[in-house]
């Protein structure tokens, strides 16, 4: 392993030198246990915690298939999908890896004793598969996570629409939190140029989701003047859509839990921030009855900030807690798009405010190719901006998402894997010290 750091390091290896590299039988990476997946019953999604049931653990190096590719990994990043995995919840992963190891015989290898989760990499190509010609050994590059087959017509009109698409690190296995990963060549991106390993490694997963709910036609179709009201705006996935409103030419409305979090979102750009925490808002009397008049008081803070506009677009992943409230909001004919729910899947909401004000709820899982590539793009355009909190090492992933958990991160929480340490891979200093300012801006610590 130490050969294919040094040389992932220098900045003139060549082709040939790492198809010389030698690739290692094992490799370290972050994992979930099939014999501990009951280890979590009984307890409440709260008191679970990923730093006991992620280990760091050797396991056998995967040879790449046909279309695939066996990646270098210099960074990662840990995601919710991470903290789902390692809490077992809704359910334990390995369900999903026996699924996709009864669906081909090329997908056998993935149902293991063990899951290396991890849904985001930055890193460099070590090998590929048959039939894979766009990228080749030696390449830097950045990964999304949609793992397709595209064997049904379902999927060529919208890759997120093949009933066989998977997320990968979460219903496949090697993932990006370990030294090496498997990937399909059709997950990666160029890594942007002048980022680090760890920066490029934290946007894939939320810049994409991010964009395909704003921005894309199979999101809300986000145009200039739209109100976007964006729930968790200092988050991972929030801070990406905070972005990429200001950058659409919308006016993002950002709820956060603290004033710390405030002052991350004004950072970026945005004017109209709502604390949750200072204004108080209770959604629900109790565990099984919402109260429609903290949705009124919601609605008519957001009013006063905007100049009395209700929200176009609103950027639901919350859930339970705030779905209500968000379907209320929302204008007339406006758009509540959601991807997750992690306050909880079960949603309530009076459905008089969505019919009779021909509002429409947009569900969105992650984003196909073509999407993952765009928001891709920005980013190496320097239009967007990695938002990172923390960087752990890949020996401390369990803390890494006990943070996501606790919702004690702001941003991205990143993972060193192969880089020895941060601030490593930077191909094009001139365009960061373009956007230095930015960069450093968006680095805000928990």
């Amino acid at each position: 392993m130490e050969q294919i750091v040094s040389t992932a390091l220098e900045g003139n290896a060549t082709y040939e030198d790492y198809l010389a590299l030698p690739i290692p039988e094992s490799y370290r990476g972050a994992v979930v246990l099939k014999e501990e997946a009951g280890m979590f019953e009984g307890l409440a999604t709260k008191d679970k915690d990923p730093g006991k049931s992620l280990h760091l653990r050797d396991v056998p190096t995967p040879a790449p298939g046909p279309g695939e590719a066996l990646i270098a990994v210099m960074a990662s990043s840990v995601n919710y999908n991470t903290v789902w995995s390692a809490i077992f919840e809704p359910l334990p992963t390995f369900a999903f890896l026996e699924r996709y190891a009864r669906s081909q015989p090329s997908a056998a290898r993935h149902n293991q004793p063990f899951h290396v989760l991890g849904s985001d990499l930055s890193g460099v190509v070590l090998r590929t598969g048959p039939g894979v010609r766009k990228w080749r050994p030696g390449d830097r590059v950045v990964a999304h996570c949609l793992s397709v087959e595209l064997e049904s017509a379902d999927g060529h009109d919208d890759t997120m629409l093949d009933p066989d698409q998977r997320i990968w690190g979460y219903e496949t296995n090697y993932g990006g939190l370990a030294e090496l990963a498997l990937v399909k060549a059709n997950q990666l991106m160029p890594k942007p140029r002048h980022l680090t390993w760890e920066e490029a490694a934290c946007s894939g997963l939320v810049n994409s989701t991010a964009y395909r709910q704003l921005v894309s036609r199979n999101g809300a179709g986000m145009k200039q003047g739209d109100t976007v009201l964006i729930w968790g705006a200092a988050g991972g996935l929030g801070s990406y859509a905070t972005q990429l409103a200001l950058n659409g030419g919308a006016t993002p409305v950002c709820v956060v839990s603290d004033e710390h979090k405030a002052d991350l979102v004004r950072a970026m750009g945005a004017e109209l921030v709502i604390n949750r925490a200072e204004e108080d808002y209770r959604f629900w009397k109790d565990e099984a009855t919402p109260d429609p008049r903290e949705w009124k008081r919601f609605g008519s803070r957001i009013r006063e900030l905007t100049g009395g506009d209700d929200p176009d677009i609103v950027l639901e992943h919350p859930g339970r807690e705030t779905f209500g409230a968000s379907v209320y909001v929302t204008r007339r004919g406006g758009t509540i798009v959601t991807c997750a729910s992690t306050s909880g899947y079960r949603h309530e909401y009076d459905n008089r405010y969505l019919w009779m004000a021909l509002k429409r709820i947009v569900g969105s899982h992650f984003a196909n190719y073509r999407e993952a590539w765009e928001a891709n793009r920005l980013v190496a355009k320097g239009l967007i901006h990695p938002v990172l909190s923390t960087v752990h090492q890949l020996a401390d992933t369990g803390e890494a998402a006990r943070e996501v958990h606790d919702n004690r991160h702001s941003g991205k929480v990143g993972v060193l894997c192969l880089a020895p340490r941060e601030g490593l891979g930077v191909e094009d200093p001139e365009l960061r010290e373009r956007h230095a300012a930015a960069i450093n801006r968006f680095r805000i610590p928990c």
